[in-house]
């Protein structure tokens, strides 16, 4: 059974520096017509570095939310670069640390019921010190806890972001596969 909808016009409603939203005429697998919303997103990168055993997170404030939350260092792709440049410079920016390279992990679809945004997930490798320069209007700090502690957090709710509970799920199994 082919499942796939078809786009009939792209409506655009409301165009900005992080999102659009569009509210589409298409059509479903039948052939009747629908309204589908989106929410147009650049995506964006985040950075999962480890070091003797503890995992770098930053917290900060995430005014959709209205909570601090603890995350792995991410950022906005900006237009035309290359993920990998921008996991790299987010280390740098938020941490302080700049890798020598960066693997790619996992590409994730946060919200697929209505954004097209995909976060890439990366590991750092060779990292050395580098220098903190957050963004204008960014606000954060950055601390190291020991995997198992983020494990932990996780279970009890006090880390929900998705792309570091993928990031650090990954960590669990590579250490669970290794014994």
């Amino acid at each position: 059974m082919n499942l796939e909808e078809k786009t009939v016009r792209k409506n655009y409603i409301y165009t900005g520096k992080i999102v659009n939203l569009r509210c589409d005429d298409a059509l479903l697998p039948d052939g009747r017509p629908c309204k589908r919303e989106v929410v147009e997103h650049g995506g964006g990168a985040s950075v999962l570095y480890e070091r003797d055993g503890q995992v770098l997170l930053v917290r900060q404030f995430r005014y959709a939310y209205g909570e601090e939350l603890w995350e792995i260092p991410a950022g906005k792709l900006e237009k035309g670069e290359d993920p990998a440049v921008t996991a790299a410079r987010e280390l740098e920016e938020e941490a302080g640390f700049i890798p020598e390279k960066t693997e790619l992990l996992y590409i994730i679809y946060p919200t697929p019921g209505y954004t097209n945004e995909k976060i890439y997930i990366y590991r750092a490798v060779g990292v050395r010190e580098g220098h903190v320069h957050l963004d204008d209007g960014e606000y954060l700090t950055s601390a190291f806890f020991p995997l198992g502690k983020i494990g932990e957090m996780i279970e009890r709710g006090e880390i929900r972001d998705a792309k570091t509970i993928v990031a650090v799920q990954r960590l669990l199994l590579e250490r669970a596969q290794n014994k």
